[in-house]
């Protein structure tokens, strides 16, 4: 019998169709002890030694970030974007998937760079910020469940049955949580390649594009599909 197609692929954001981390790139405008801080911060949160939880309020508060900072960090996903990203959704696209962002990055930037890659806004999920009338950081959405562990398999387990089955794809802990709640994790080190997602993933892709992911993600009929597609047959190894 011949394998059911997924029907929707979700991606993390950061380190994975990115190759920045967004909360540390807000951090260049910081002091190198504040820099220090919030990355030691972020890479203890996404290798699971602190629940991302008890950090994610804490770097925000440090930083107070300003929407024109926000917008340079939406500037900066796209100009970091991982080799063959655009190509490989506009492939899912092709094949009628539907993809999306699940992402504990603040939503303002995450939704520039969905829109670069024409991944529409209502398919995208991430942490919202509020502004004052001056455009400084007034404060995060606390109830986001992607502000916590745990936050990242409540979006994917509320998704439409109807797009599903479902695979994603992420670098870090937070989405290794959610390989129960998938019918396929697919762990991604293009950019970082975290020991216990290496080790706790059933399917790795080592990058560095994300055209990686594809052999992962797609039937064999899918594979031929696009390897007889002139726009795309240069993601098929």
């Amino acid at each position: 019998m011949a394998p059911t197609p997924f029907r929707s692929i979700w991606f993390d954001c950061d380190s994975t169709l990115s190759r920045i981390e967004g909360i540390d790139e807000l951090a260049r405008d910081a002091t190198p002890a504040i820099r220090d801080e919030i990355r030691e911060l972020t890479d203890a949160a996404m290798d699971g030694e602190i629940p991302l939880g008890e950090v994610y309020g804490r770097r925000l508060e440090i930083m107070r970030p300003s929407r024109a900072q926000i917008e340079r960090i939406a500037r900066a996903y796209v100009e970091e974007i991982v080799p063959n990203t655009r190509e490989v959704i506009a492939a899912l696209h092709e094949l009628g998937k539907q993809v999306g962002i699940i992402s504990g990055g603040l939503l303002p930037a995450v939704l520039g760079l969905a829109g670069h890659l024409g991944v529409p806004s209502e398919l995208v999920f991430a942490v919202d910020v509020t502004f004052d009338d001056d455009g400084g950081y007034r404060d995060y959405d606390r109830n986001s469940p992607l502000a916590r562990n745990g936050g990242k398999p409540e979006i994917l387990a509320s998704i439409d049955p109807s797009h599903r089955p479902a695979a994603f794809v992420g670098d870090g802990v937070t989405d290794l949580e959610a390989a129960p709640v998938v019918e396929r994790f697919i762990g991604f080190g293009g950019v970082a390649k975290r020991d216990k997602v290496v080790r706790g993933a059933e399917h790795f892709a080592a990058g560095p594009g994300l055209d990686s992911v594809l052999q992962f993600c797609l039937t064999p009929a899918e594979v031929d599909r696009l390897a007889r597609h002139p726009d795309y047959r240069g993601l098929i190894a």
